[in-house]
């Protein structure tokens, strides 16, 4: 990988929405049927801050029978957009199996990770208060989007985000402001 191209990995359970979030960034389209994935691979050329930058996006199975490849994207991954859906609770317990999994397998205690809660255009169902979400986002130290595949509802910029901490990452140690657990809420 050069040095503007960037391997995000997009995790959550099944159903959650990362594959509609991911067409919804590379194509601009949304998906209407729920069609599980196993592995998808997506490129796409952007602009973020005036800098060009390759997203080179892995869309993963969420379902529980994949689990043992979640290790091998995560061992892949520059940054991770974990999705969970506002109208599942359980789905958002399983971001925190995930996040903990990335923390064990990277073995750092500093990612580039944003949590994204998705399906914002479903607050009747809503099960996730925005609250608890923001809450655990700072707790992990990154960034928190409400995001909608549906509306485009904070799409690009969530994935845009996973970027912007990767870079924060990569830059020399002298330049890295150290994290105290601060969250970006857009």
């Amino acid at each position: 990988m050069t040095d503007s191209s960037y391997r995000i990995v997009v995790l959550g359970a099944g159903g959650v929405g990362k594959s509609a979030l991911t067409l919804r960034l590379i194509s601009d389209e949304f998906a209407t049927e729920y069609d599980p994935t196993i592995e998808d691979s997506y490129r796409k050329q952007v602009t973020i801050d005036g800098k060009p930058a390759l997203l080179d996006v892995l869309d993963t199975a969420g379902q529980e029978e994949y689990a043992s490849l979640q290790d091998q994207w995560i061992r892949e991954g520059d940054g991770y957009l974990i999705v969970y859906a506002i109208n599942s609770a359980s789905t958002f317990d399983e971001a925190q199996v995930l996040h903990d999994k990335i923390h064990r397998i990277k073995d750092a205690d500093n990612f580039a990770m944003v949590l994204a809660g998705n399906k914002c255009d479903l607050d009747e169902e809503r099960e996730v208060t925005k609250d608890k979400a923001e809450a655990k986002a700072a707790e992990w130290g990154c960034p928190f989007f409400e995001t909608s595949a549906k509306t485009k509802q904070n799409t690009e910029e969530s994935f845009h985000q996973v970027v912007r901490e990767i870079r924060q990452l990569k830059q020399p140690a002298s330049v890295v402001p150290k994290k105290k657990g601060l969250c970006q809420i857009l």
